[in-house]
């Protein structure tokens, strides 16, 4: 069994992987624009308005070695990721501040990265589009 996340970013898609593509080294290995959609005239799923064609419909970036899904939506402009974190664990102390750093770009800084009872490098981050990472360094 796989858990994956998968983000609506309500919009910003486009947006949110260059930024992950910059502060992560994201690399895009999927990407569906609403436009791109087979049309089922009987289907109720994925009638993309013509505002939306040029939205994402789905991407897949993979960042080391996990696969993230992302969305458009519904294109409301505000995405919303209440109660949900995505655990960056990294190799060294390096690492943690390069990562949490770029994260931080735009974001608001919620534990300054330092060292805990539990790795030599931890902090916590809302990135610009509302999501909560926690960087780590895993031992």
């Amino acid at each position: 069994m796989l858990i994956q996340p998968h983000l609506n970013f309500e919009g910003r898609c486009d947006e949110a992987i260059a930024f992950y593509r910059m502060a992560l080294g994201a690399q895009v290995t999927m990407l569906m624009r609403y436009k791109d959609i087979p049309v089922d005239p009987d289907s109720k799923i994925c009638k993309p308005s013509a505002e939306s064609a040029e939205k994402v419909c789905h991407a897949a970036l993979r960042v080391g070695e996990t696969v993230i899904s992302l969305t458009d939506g519904r294109n409301l402009g505000k995405p919303v990721f209440n109660g949900i974190m995505l655990s960056l664990s990294v190799r060294n102390d390096a690492e943690a501040r390069q990562f949490y750093t770029a994260l931080s770009t735009g974001g608001t800084v919620v534990v300054p990265l330092g060292k805990t009872f539990f790795s030599s490098s931890f902090g916590m981050v809302t990135d610009r589009f509302g999501v909560c990472w926690m960087v780590l360094v895993a031992h």
